[in-house]
């Protein structure tokens, strides 16, 4: 198991945070969109910072319950954790580079929320990154297989794009952009999933 012992308080107390964040979250857009279930939840899963705390909550339930021997558990692999560490950095680096001020989020819940899942919840996974995962078995060849989660949303949102004439993020919004700029941003951030991810397996081999 490539997990450092003593890592069960702090993943079970980070569970907890990360499925607050995220119930918060589906509460108030819930509220601004009249209580309408289906639409949030349609709504609610087309953001890359939603999916990916979603990862992160399952991650951090699942090696709640995990015995100090076992082995073979997705969520116990360094490359595994090393990838959710990555896409959740990712998460905090786009939207505080890019994305912060462009829509304020009104109201005490919905800026607690923003925060929660944009900042706190990235440093958290990041923490526990470095303090409880063992990393000098990673390989560089490792970063290509990582970017297949992002490609597999990109290509989602193009579709969904296609078929309902709406995008979650500016930067990919083909009706504003058109498709040839659309694809060059998409090109460039997953180039940023590539470099991120080479940057934190030499950080890791290092360790």
């Amino acid at each position: 198991m490539d997990l450092n012992k003593n890592f069960r308080p702090f993943v079970s107390c980070a569970a907890v945070a990360v499925w607050f964040s995220l119930a918060l979250q589906f509460s108030v857009s819930l509220q601004l969109l009249n209580n309408d279930y289906p639409t949030t939840i349609k709504a609610f899963i087309s953001y890359f910072t939603v999916l990916t705390n979603i990862i992160v909550a399952v991650c951090f339930t699942r090696l709640s319950f995990v015995k100090q021997v076992e082995s073979g558990n997705l969520f116990t692999q360094s490359s595994t954790l090393t990838a959710i560490t990555v896409y959740i950095v990712v998460v905090g680096l786009i939207y505080n580079i890019m994305l912060r001020g462009l829509v304020l989020p009104a109201g005490l819940a919905a800026r607690l929320a923003d925060e929660l899942l944009h900042v706190v919840n990235p440093l958290i996974f990041l923490f526990f990154w470095v303090s409880f995962v063992k990393k000098s078995t990673l390989q560089y060849q490792q970063a290509i297989s990582w970017l297949a989660y992002p490609f597999i949303y990109v290509v989602f949102i193009v579709v969904r794009g296609y078929l309902i004439n709406k995008y979650p993020y500016p930067f990919i919004d083909v009706v504003q952009l058109g498709y040839p700029r659309a694809i060059l941003n998409a090109g460039l951030i997953m180039l940023i999933f590539w470099l991120l991810s080479l940057f934190f397996i030499f950080i890791g081999k290092k360790t």
